[in-house]
């Protein structure tokens, strides 16, 4: 896709693949085509979860050599660094992401995954092209708890502070000990960011463990946003109702007096969003169409891009027209492209037809970088095969330009 600016194209394959060699262009080719076959999907999602924990033969070494390799810095911080540094090379920034989530480990697992977010963090603080870090609430908490919060918050009325506040003072002692301990896990993550100027994303969750994430970002955020934007919440405009939330987050941002930190993302769980809905026989939180989520979406862009000065935004999109619309908004009411409050994302391993174009125009631009221990990434790239296969030509643009540019290259 071509935008009306003069300055930016979506179809410069040359610009997206100038970081990738021959020959990881071509395996990038392999992969992408091997998961436009649904049925090699399905297999790999069924069998591969298996096979790591059974220690398969061989599991490790095939993961590792294609999708991991595809979608994910590294095992440590240490082998992803130089993948940051090339990206470094094209001005493309780093969201750091330690791929853990929903720990079996307990309490010491749950120590242990805050510790490596903080030291994340450390490490972000020593890079000056790691201005973010992600962090998913289940990682640093048992998630049957994070769903009973829910729960008793959807019983009661009133803003979302006060169902929370209600719904933590009903727990159990154990239990109110308990999240008394995730609070504190989160606050020293966000004390850290605070203190080397790294931005803290906390990711979206499942909808029925959302509201006390919500709730919890929202503390956060009063905490350390009066001055900048350190905490930021992320919104999954596939949920019809999200824009109101972040018209009601905005609100709240001004009562309380701190800077809003949104990052905006379509989603990840649809189909088992409407899975659950259906088995439990309640309303789905899903839009009832694409349109209605490109609208939304849409709509969310351009109501923090109007009110910038209190909200900072991260565009964190694959639709090109999404990226294209934000910077139209930006010229039309003349905000810089390399603005504070306005940062553009992408997962690592995707739509570098968007990436590299966008930093090479000027605009301020970052990959979504998970690294970890395969067995602790595993969800992750699950997620990844699944929505290449299932998000209508996502794997047919994605080969598309690979091609093309492969083609270029050999003229």
């Amino acid at each position: 896709m071509s935008t009306n600016n003069d300055f930016l194209s979506f179809e410069n394959t040359q610009i997206a693949f100038a970081y990738k060699s021959n020959e990881e262009l071509k395996k990038a080719d392999f992969l992408f085509g091997a998961m436009g076959k649904p049925w090699l999907v399905n297999l790999g999602l069924k069998i591969t979860p298996t096979a790591i924990k059974w220690h398969l033969p061989f599991t490790k070494t095939i993961i590792r050599k294609t999708i991991f390799k595809q979608f994910v810095g590294g095992e440590t911080l240490e082998e992803t660094a130089p993948v940051a540094k090339k990206l470094q090379e094209y001005h493309v920034k780093v969201i750091l992401d330690y791929g853990v989530e929903g720990g079996d480990d307990g309490e010491e697992g749950f120590e242990h995954a805050t510790t490596e977010f903080i030291k994340v963090i450390n490490y972000a603080g020593t890079q000056n092209n790691i201005p973010f870090m992600s962090v998913k609430v289940t990682g640093i908490a048992r998630f049957a708890l994070l769903e009973k919060i829910d729960a008793a918050m959807q019983k009661l009325n009133g803003t979302l502070m006060k169902k929370y506040l209600t719904a933590v003072e009903n727990l159990t002692d154990a239990e109110k000990k308990e999240w008394h301990a995730v609070r504190l896990r989160l606050l020293k993550i966000c004390e850290a960011g605070a203190e080397k100027n790294i931005g803290v994303l906390i990711d979206a969750e499942d909808s029925w463990i959302q509201d006390p994430v919500d709730a919890l970002t929202m503390l956060m955020m009063d905490t350390f946003n009066k001055k900048s934007a350190i905490v930021y919440n992320t919104l999954q405009l596939y949920r019809h109702d999200r824009l109101a939330f972040l018209k009601a987050s905005y609100e709240a941002a001004l009562e309380r007096g701190f800077i809003l930190g949104a990052k905006l993302v379509r989603g990840a769980y649809m189909e088992k969003e409407r899975n659950r809905a259906a088995e439990l026989n309640y309303p789905s939180p899903i839009q009832p169409d694409k349109q209605s989520c490109d609208n939304d979406y849409n709509s969310a862009v351009e109501f923090c891009v109007n009110h910038i000065d209190k909200i900072s935004l991260i565009v964190a999109s694959h639709n090109e027209y999404s990226n294209e619309y934000t910077v139209e908004l930006m010229q039309k009411n003349n905000i810089e492209l390399t603005h504070k409050h306005i940062h553009f994302s992408q997962l690592y391993g995707m739509s570098d037809n968007i990436t590299f174009n966008l930093a090479k125009a000027g605009c301020s631009v970052s990959k979504y970088l998970p690294f970890g221990p395969i067995k602790d990434v595993i969800p992750y790239l699950m997620r990844r095969a699944q929505e290449n296969s299932s998000v209508a030509g996502q794997t047919g643009k994605e080969l598309a330009f690979i091609k093309k540019e492969l083609m270029r290259r050999s003229a």
